[in-house]
């Protein structure tokens, strides 16, 4: 019965260890680090969370088209140390932003913010949290 349990309580304590292995992941793993790109759009939606932040842009493509993006930043810690917080976004929720960052690999509608500029001309650019190590 104890040789069970310490087996069990080992592959739970291994399947938390790969998955916090995969969430704080390098960027270049999933984004093309090559590949700018830029947009103007809508503040949709901020995520707050760790183990980075998720931003949610409403943008129209190069054919006029309605395209809902999604990008990935630093997490919560990084705005933190530079003297950013979730109220800075949520103030900006449903006003047009400028963005620029690197698309992910797969070419869908994700991307890595690397620079953001809001309505009112403050802008911030961000450094891969992975970059200061």
């Amino acid at each position: 019965m104890t040789r069970k349990i310490c087996g069990v309580l080992l592959a739970v304590v291994s399947l938390l260890a790969a998955v916090s292995l995969w969430a704080h992941h390098s960027p270049s793993a999933i984004f093309d680090m090559s590949k700018r790109i830029g947009m103007t759009g809508t503040l949709t939606k901020i995520d707050w969370i760790n183990p980075h932040i998720v931003v949610y842009i409403d943008a129209k493509a190069e054919d006029g088209k309605a395209e809902s993006w999604v990008f990935e930043s630093n997490p919560p810690a990084w705005f933190r140390r530079v003297g950013v917080g979730r109220a800075d976004f949520a103030k900006s929720i449903g006003q047009s932003v400028k963005v620029e960052g690197v698309g992910a690999k797969d070419r869908s509608l994700y991307g890595y913010l690397q620079k953001i500029t809001f309505a009112d001309g403050v802008s911030l650019e961000l450094t891969n949290a992975a970059d200061e190590r």
